[in-house]
């Protein structure tokens, strides 16, 4: 099925799931009634966000204080799992959507949608079309690229590279935007923008990853936009995808396998630390590893999620609706078509030769004042973050675990750090980890409860929620390092 439309006859084989907005092919035979569960998350027990919530005062004054919305919206409940980390994240996002800046604010929230749409994330879409309009933004532009200034339509490639190959932007990406003329855009403005496209990428990496539900709206009938986040819905039950029950079916391990699962882990990440007090890899060893492990990560999802997660031909049905699809051009390109064809050979960023701390950040910082400094605390933040705790167990050094998930998904875009060893990502992330790693990185509209259920099943939600947050960083500053890196080059 062409994912970017259909003829008319074929269309009439399909209808429009009212809830999630999918399009689903008739001879399924199903009704849709509203979302599964009414919490933020339909991932994380409604009590357990809640709970955080009513203690916290701490977020209820950064709500006031940073929310372009002025309420405790979803993203922000269940981020309020790790209140330290909220707070860089929401005065990060508030100053580039708010502050002082090089682009005016309703090209801001547009920019956001556009980047939103490559995921076909409704949640964030329909979130900043409300902030758009309330900016001031032509309601004309809603109807779709075709109506939007030329300057906007322009940022199409460079949107759709970094959210899905970043590795292919080059310095001829940049010199066509930049370029003398009406439509130009000086590079201060391409900076702002290229944060803002990285920033709601992996944004839409968190909502699915943490299964956040729509917003509950008051002046609809049964409280819920039409439009949902997340690619999975009562209709999938027609769809053998009963993300409901999934904890009841198939091939659960048990309580005592998951709790000696947990404890093999804590024996892996103790070794390793022997081992690596004991002896050095050489480099050669370690370039073979960092080799093995992206070529491994190319197959890991195109060879087992499925087998992994039943799921119907639905998958290869599904198309971007109109809703979605009028915010992007060539809705097809993705990630999965370079695993799956093996058309391009995925080259490897030395990240020793371009450093998000020696060149990104005070290049950002030069072009877009400040932004730098309010990324680096968050980043920061993100990969110190830690309670020491793991599952039941207090008083781990969780370092390793950390760097595991962050290096990997720079891995999976081909950024390799000289001085770390990539056996330790095999040693750290069992399969279905790097199953769902891999899915919230590189197709996060294709996650489901099930995969989130699968890896680490003694582990709270507030450390899964963790995991998330370190793969939405570790992706947005994959995603910049490539296009900051483009910008230099236009430079020199």
């Amino acid at each position: 099925m062409n994912r970017g439309g259909s003829s008319p006859s074929a269309a009439a084989n399909y209808l429009l799931c009212t809830n999630c907005r999918k399009v689903l092919r008739k001879d399924k035979r199903i009704r849709v009634s509203q979302p599964l569960s009414r919490g933020p998350s339909a991932f994380i027990p409604e009590k357990e966000v809640v709970q955080a919530n009513t203690v916290d005062e701490r977020t209820n004054f950064l709500v006031e204080e940073y929310s372009t919305s002025g309420r405790l919206d979803n993203i922000t409940q269940v981020m309020s799992l790790h209140t330290q980390y909220l707070e860089s994240f929401l005065r990060s996002q508030f100053y580039m959507l708010r502050m002082d800046g090089p682009l005016p604010l309703p090209y801001r929230h547009y920019i956001a949608i556009m980047a939103a749409a490559r995921h076909q994330c409704s949640y964030l879409i329909n979130m900043h079309v409300d902030e758009f309009l309330k900016t001031g933004g032509i309601a004309e532009w809603l109807n779709g690229l075709e109506y939007v200034p030329q300057r906007l339509k322009n940022l199409n490639e460079i949107n759709k590279l970094l959210a899905h190959r970043p590795w292919l932007i080059t310095k001829e990406h940049i010199q066509k935007l930049v370029k003398t003329g009406e439509n130009n855009w000086s590079l201060p403005e391409l900076v702002h923008a290229v944060v803002l496209l990285a920033h709601y990428h992996a944004l839409a990496s968190f909502v699915f990853g943490s299964g956040i539900n729509p917003e509950r709206d008051p002046e609809i009938s049964n409280g819920f936009r039409l439009i949902s986040v997340n690619n999975f819905c009562v209709c999938d039950l027609a769809n053998d995808n009963n993300i409901e029950n999934a904890s009841l079916t198939g091939n659960n391990f048990g309580i005592v396998d998951s709790l000696s699962e947990l404890e093999a882990l804590m024996e892996r990440m103790k070794r390793l630390q022997e081992e690596r007090e004991d002896e050095e890899a050489s480099q050669e060893e370690m370039t073979t590893r960092f080799e093995k492990e992206k070529k491994e990560s190319l197959f890991v999802v195109s060879g087992d999620t499925f087998h992994s997660f039943p799921h119907s031909d639905f998958e290869d049905d599904m198309i971007v609706t109109s809703d979605v699809s009028r915010y992007i051009e060539d809705p097809g390109f993705g990630y999965e078509d370079f695993s799956r064809r093996g058309e391009e050979h995925l080259p490897t960023f030395r990240a020793q030769d371009y450093t998000w701390e020696n060149h990104g950040f005070s290049l950002v910082n030069r072009l877009y004042s400040d932004i730098g400094h309010l990324l680096d605390e968050k980043f920061r933040m993100v990969y110190n973050l830690t309670y020491n705790t793991m599952a039941t167990h207090e008083d781990v050094d969780t370092t390793t675990l950390r760097r595991a998930l962050f290096n990997y998904v720079h891995c999976m875009f081909g950024i390799r750090y000289d001085d770390y060893d990539y056996g330790e990502v095999n040693q750290l992330l069992e399969r279905s980890l790097k199953v769902y790693i891999k899915t919230v990185t590189c197709y996060p509209e294709r996650t489901t409860k099930r995969m989130y259920d699968s890896y680490w099943r003694q582990f709270k939600h507030s450390e899964k929620v963790h995991v998330n947050l370190l793969l939405m960083e570790a992706r947005m500053q994959a995603e910049l390092l490539y296009a900051l890196r483009a910008i230099t080059r236009h430079l020199t």
